[in-house]
C-alpha cells in the first residue's frame, strides 16, 4: 500500500509481505475470500498490480500454503480459480512414532531455523528449474497427459475436469521428477508419479461432495499408456 509522508509532501509505496521469495499461507482458508483472491495474479504472473503499476515479485517466487478441514469452523472453501493455481497438494498427515518421540524430545522447532544451513543459492534453484524445462517429452508422452486431462473432463464420476493449467503443470511436475530422478526425458512412470499431487485438489466427485476418491489411480487404472 502507499503511505502518505509529510517530509516529502508524496506518497510512497511499502511493499507487503508477498514481496519475497518464499511466502507461507498459513491456514489459507482460514484467510477471507478477498485475502486469497488477493494471492491469483501473484501465484500466476509473478507479479503485483497496485494503483494502476505493476510490480514484479522476485525470483524464485515460491507460495506454499496450509489449510485446516473444511469441516471444521472457521474456515472458507478455496475457490477453484485458486486451487488451480497451486501446481500440487501433499497430505503429510501424522508423523510416525519415531519422527514424533524426536519432535517431543528433541530442540524446539523454532530455535532449529537457526540451525539450518543454505542447501542451493537462489541462482542454482533458477538454473535447476530452467534444466527441468529443457527435459524431453515426446510426443507420445504429451498423448497421454492428453488423453487424462479428456477422461476427466467426460467421466462422471468428476464435477468438473482438468483445466489446460492443470495439463501444464502436469507436464512440468513430470518433467522435475525425471530430473531429479536423472533422466533426460519424461516416461509415462514419471506422470503417474506426479499425478495423484497434481489432480488430487482439482477434481471433486460429482455426486457426493464428501467423499473421498483416490484420483491419481482412478485415473491411472482408466487410461491406459499410448
Amino acid at each position: 500500500m502507499s503511505i502518505y509522508e509529510r517530509d516529502s509532501g508524496s506518497f510512497k509505496f511499502h511493499p507487503g509481505p508477498i514481496f519475497a521469495q518464499v511466502i507461507l499461507a498459513d491456514e489459507v482458508n482460514r484467510a477471507t475470500p478477498k485475502t486469497q483472491s488477493a494471492l491469483l495474479e501473484a501465484m500466476e504472473e509473478h507479479q503485483v498490480t497496485a494503483e494502476g503499476e505493476t510490480r514484479k515479485l522476485p525470483e524464485p517466487f515460491f507460495v506454499i500454503a496450509t489449510q485446516n478441514p473444511t469441516e471444521q469452523v472457521g474456515t472458507f472453501p478455496l475457490p477453484e480459480s485458486q486451487l488451480d493455481r497451486f501446481l500440487m497438494r501433499i497430505e503429510l498427515g501424522y508423523p510416525d512414532r519415531t519422527a514424533e518421540r524426536a519432535l517431543l524430545s528433541g530442540t524446539d522447532r523454532r530455535d532449529l531455523l537457526a540451525s539450518l544451513d543454505a542447501c542451493m543459492s537462489p541462482g542454482e534453484l533458477v538454473e535447476l528449474q530452467g534444466n527441468a524445462q529443457r527435459v524431453h517429452v515426446a510426443p507420445a508422452l504429451l498423448d497421454y497427459v492428453q488423453a487424462i486431462v479428456e477422461y476427466s473432463r467426460r467421466s462422471p464420476e468428476f464435477s468438473a475436469g482438468l483445466s489446460p493449467r492443470a495439463a501444464l503443470a502436469l507436464v512440468h511436475s513430470a518433467r522435475a521428477w525425471a530430473l531429479i530422478e536423472g533422466r533426460d526425458k519424461v516416461i509415462p512412470e514419471d506422470v503417474q508419479a506426479v499425478l495423484p499431487g497434481v489432480a488430487g485438489h482439482r477434481l471433486r466427485p460429482a455426486h457426493d461432495a464428501t467423499r473421498r476418491i483416490d484420483v491419481g489411480a482412478t485415473l491411472i487404472a482408466a487410461v491406459p499408456i499410448p
